[in-house]
């Protein structure tokens, strides 16, 4: 008995594997149980039940069979496989003390059956259901998914239902999978084997203990330690103790920021300022950025007007281009700035995001947070060699380059243009829409009107390459003279006639005989001749009143000598000869 007694004193402290084993110090109890376990051991036969658990002694390896002496008439037998540990080896030898169910006080063989499984399993039930009745914690490792919830091992399965995972909904259960929690029994029933557990009560228990401390402890302006919990598209919320503060996007950084998980992580350990705490609602703001010097407050000491600097493209709209020039500072780049000769109509065809570029500060604002930056200015304005090399009055050639309906782009040189206006094309045609004249790609001379370098703007001419035939025909004529002209087109209202070089006068239907016309497309054809008399001169609208009734009357009072004497210096060939002498001159 003495060395029975030896050997189980070796391995009563002993952790083998899985197997429950007994303190050293249990050999050494007076309680009744201790008694009552070492009597058994000297022989005395003990009354056992069945589905009772009971403490013994591994004697005997035996095969499949573990022999364990339990202090009855006979010893029980245990099947060796539960006793392996995860790598297949046996988790226990002689003399191991051992808690066991008694499953049959006698089978086929006359033996005692036991489990020491279903024994350990007894006693886990046991600690759940006074884990429940005195609303302690239980411990346990997520398993998996399942329908509802996830499954959690307790030491015995049990179930954690999706709205109590934690405080606040959880829509994704993956990430909790593998990991381990303290929870609360909130529902036991051993019958049907349920066991419903609550993080969420847990969390709540502890928070509501520490919210108090945290609260008591917040003060606007102080730095606090605190662990990102939960991560949006607009801020973070830091996890203080029991009481949530919100992080906004907008205070996490000087710079720009496109989402928080840049900067920070769910877990991270963070330490930031109390911004906002409103005691009647509990809300908490905080800041990070706010724990560095705002970098606009020395901005002017670095970027000067003028200054050339480098940054990094991080936003490109149509209408400009973000640059970084350090975390925080931000310049733009408008599109009219990136080049001195192209049409930028959007930024995103000259730069990329990422893109290094080089620029001169152009304007700083610091009340409202802005520079103005200058991709063009890096190189000198042509513009301004242009106006050197071209004067007005000057005679170009160039190529058409773009063709809209108030004129045409010439591409005097590369990025080089110079429009000319629908209205400068002819002095006499009516011309609707210039791709009458002229299409993209024709070579095309003209004359520059004028030139603003700094505009970046040309004007261009081609009816100023010939004298203008309106001023010399309003310079040799005055109303009273008489004309003769051809008609040109007929209408309801008058005919208009040909006066040369493509001067048109208009004789009114009222005008054009001293009897009443009744229907001028029937006595009048375009082609016939008229002698008729200036009755009205328009310089500024380019109009001309006829009047065949004036002439003739004035022939009637006697009056045709003058008339003819006033008509022989204007005569139509007198008109071309004013004309060539104009151009000559020109």
């Amino acid at each position: 008995m003495s060395k029975l007694l030896n050997t189980i004193k070796g391995h009563a402290s002993k952790q083998v594997g899985k197997i429950r084993v007994l303190d050293a110090s249990f050999l050494g109890d007076e309680t009744p149980d201790t008694q009552e376990f070492l009597e058994a051991l000297q022989g005395e036969t003990r009354a056992l039940r069945q589905e009772e658990v009971v403490r013994g002694v591994v004697v005997e390896l035996r095969g499949r069979d573990v022999i364990v002496d339990i202090g009855y008439k006979g010893s029980g037998t245990i099947n060796v496989d539960e006793f392996r540990n995860p790598d297949g080896t046996v988790g226990v030898a002689v003399g191991d003390v051992v808690e066991v169910l008694v499953e049959h006080l006698e089978d086929v063989n006359g033996n005692v059956r036991l489990s020491r499984e279903r024994a350990e399993k007894m006693k886990i039930w046991d600690e759940v259901e006074k884990a429940f009745k005195a609303n302690l914690t239980v411990h346990g490792v997520v398993l998996e998914k399942v329908k509802g919830g996830l499954a959690v091992d307790i030491g015995i399965r049990a179930f954690l239902p999706g709205s109590q995972v934690d405080v606040k909904p959880v829509r994704n259960l993956d990430p909790f999978i593998g990991k381990s929690f303290d929870m609360k029994v909130i529902k036991v029933n051993r019958r049907r084997g349920n066991i419903v557990l609550s993080r969420k009560l847990f969390l709540e228990t502890i928070n509501a203990s520490l919210k108090e401390e945290t609260l008591a402890g917040l003060e606007e302006g102080k730095l606090v330690e605190g662990q990102v919990k939960n991560i949006t598209e607009y801020g973070a919320f830091i996890d203080l103790g029991g009481v949530d503060g919100l992080l906004h996007i907008t205070d996490m950084s000087w710079g720009r920021l496109n989402h928080p998980s840049e900067m920070f992580q769910v877990g991270d350990k963070v330490e930031v300022a109390i911004l906002k705490y409103d005691k009647d609602t509990e809300r908490v703001s905080l800041g990070y950025k706010q724990k560095f010097p705002d970098p606009w407050l020395s901005v002017e000491e670095r970027y000067g007007p003028n200054a050339s600097v480098k940054g990094k493209v991080v936003s490109i709209t149509d209408y400009g281009a973000f640059v970084e020039l350090e975390p925080g500072v931000e310049g733009l780049v408008h599109v009219s700035e990136m080049s001195w000769t192209k049409k930028v109509k959007s930024a995103k065809g000259m730069v990329n995001l990422g893109d290094q570029v080089e620029a001169v500060v152009l304007a700083v604002d610091i009340e409202n947070r802005r520079i103005s930056l200058g991709m063009k200015q890096i190189t000198p304005n042509p513009w301004m060699a242009v106006a050197e090399k071209y004067q007005p009055g000057q005679i170009v050639t160039g190529t058409v380059r773009n063709v809209t309906e108030f004129g045409a782009f010439v591409e005097l040189e590369e990025g080089i243009d110079g429009l000319i206006h629908i209205s400068d094309f002819s002095w006499t045609k009516k011309v609707k829409h210039p791709a009458e004249l002229m299409k993209k790609g024709d070579s095309i001379t003209a004359k520059v009107l004028n030139l603003d370098p700094l505009a970046q703007r040309m004007s261009l001419g081609i009816k100023q390459m010939e004298p203008n035939v309106w001023e010399i025909f309003f310079q040799n004529h005055h109303v009273g003279a008489v004309i003769t002209g051809k008609i040109a087109r007929l209408t309801d209202f008058g005919a208009f006639v040909d006066l040369g070089e493509g001067i048109e006068g208009l004789v009114h239907v009222s005008e054009i005989s001293r009897k009443r016309v009744e229907d001028i497309q029937k006595e009048f054809a375009a082609g016939q001749e008229l002698t008729m008399k200036i009755v009205k001169l328009d310089p500024t609208e380019h109009r001309i009143g006829l009047s065949v009734k004036q002439y003739e009357m004035d022939l009637e009072k006697g009056e045709m000598d003058d008339a003819r004497a006033k008509m022989e210096p204007f005569k139509k060939a007198t008109l071309a000869d004013a004309f060539a002498q104009a151009k000559r001159e020109d």
